[in-house]
């Protein structure tokens, strides 16, 4: 075994066809990728990426929420790891880069450091976490936050998917309920790479996206209650229908997000319909919404404006209207000592680099507050995410991979 000596490249090819293969798992007609948390796919790509990281002479621990850690020991073996790592499942409709190429940027780390013969002082830990995307299971960053503490284990496992399925059966089912204790594992830093999401580093010709903070995001149910009734005899004045009030209310949160030019976002991506039946006025729903923005002071002014919209067509719809936060994460503002390494790490390798802040959660969130930590992205080719066309080019996940290699080294060493 050798000490690591100036700069270090991962084999992209190597790489790619990983990112491929694992995409194979869940694919989808349009070429994405559908692996749900916790499925019969996540067990598939799960039970992969373990048979991979042993063959990188990783030993391989699964926790009690299914977190996966492969450990690659240092000199110094009871020392505090360097950890890098992201998770392997996806939206319904996505694609073949979100998450997993973090995982698989960190697995060739684990290959090129095995391949090369090169010996950290510390340990180094690729984790995959579970349910980072709360797709089927809420909420998300799901075991990267029961890991740090902030949601309990037992309420984590009780958690139900649409069709009455728990977190802990669905761990037992494919094989992946672990019994090692969860949380405990000292981390001297964390390190995430990850696909831009969006396309601000391909506008701008960058090739890495150092984030130095988030957006605050705060996130809402509204329920909208109106009058179950016939829809043909119920005269149109006579109506109170939840649905239109409900409709009402998706254009006005749509409104308050394009009102502040490109730092705005509002959303209402997920709606619950009752009683949801042919020939009756709906007489319930549930509306999940957001309001997001890099200024903490514009985030409140949004909120005070959906608020407003909230009174305005209750009234106006002859319904009434419950607004009820449920979470909201940041404005956070990430390591600086870390942000300097990834920058000086990109600056070694001449990759353009710029700071950048994340709109959404990545499991590298609730670490933040555990151990120092580092998030940077790589361009989005097509500048979509959550979609079965996210590309991200085969030499752009090979810079990332090589900016995380090097990074490690400079950390474990």
């Amino acid at each position: 075994m050798r000490t690591p000596v100036g700069i270090e490249r991962v084999n992209g090819d190597r790489l790619w066809s990983a990112l491929m293969e694992i995409g194979r798992i869940g694919e989808t007609h349009g070429g994405g990728c559908r692996r749900l948390a916790l499925s019969e796919e996540d067990g598939r790509a799960r039970d992969l990426f373990c048979r991979w990281a042993r063959e990188a002479g990783c030993t391989v621990t699964v926790d009690a929420i299914g977190n996966i850690f492969a450990r690659r020991d240092g000199t110094q073996r009871d020392a505090p790891a360097v950890a890098i790592g992201s998770h392997l499942d996806t939206v319904p409709t996505g694609g073949k880069f979100d998450g997993v190429y973090g995982v698989m940027a960190g697995l060739e780390v684990m290959r090129r450091l095995q391949e090369l013969g090169l010996t950290t002082r510390l340990p180094v830990e690729l984790v995959v976490w579970t349910n980072e995307e709360g797709a089927r299971f809420s909420p998300m960053t799901m075991g990267s936050s029961v890991f740090t503490g902030d949601i309990a284990l037992d309420f984590a496992l009780s958690r139900h998917d649409p069709s009455g399925v728990s977190v802990g059966e669905a761990l037992r089912r494919i094989g992946h309920a672990g019994e090692a204790p969860v949380g405990g594992r000292q981390f001297t830093a964390y390190l995430e790479t990850h696909v831009e999401q969006g396309p601000l580093l391909k506008e701008s010709g960058e090739r890495i996206g150092v984030v130095t903070g988030s957006f605050m995001a705060r996130y809402f149910v509204a329920t909208i209650k109106g009058q179950a009734a016939h829809v043909g005899p119920t005269l149109m004045e006579q109506r109170h229908d939840a649905m239109v009030g409900a409709s009402a209310l998706v254009l006005e949160i749509d409104r308050i997000g394009r009102s502040r030019g490109r730092d705005g976002r509002s959303n209402a991506p997920h709606i619950e319909l009752f009683p949801n039946v042919r020939g009756v006025i709906p007489e319930e729903v549930r509306l999940s919404c957001d309001v997001r923005h890099p200024d903490a002071g514009e985030v409140q002014a949004m909120e005070a404006e959906l608020r407003e919209a909230c009174r305005r067509i209750a009234e106006e719809r002859g319904v009434s209207i419950e607004l009820e936060q449920y979470f909201e994460f940041g404005p956070i503002n990430c390591h600086q000592s870390m942000n300097e390494l990834i920058g000086e790490t990109a600056d070694l390798l001449d990759l353009p680099r710029r700071d950048i802040l994340t709109v959404a959660s990545h499991d590298a969130v609730p670490i933040m507050e555990y151990c120092p930590t580092a998030l940077f992205f790589i361009p989005s080719e097509t500048g979509i995410s959550h979609n079965e066309k996210e590309y991200s080019t085969p030499e752009h996940c090979t810079d990332g991979a090589n900016v995380l290699l090097n990074a490690v080294l400079r950390l474990a060493s």
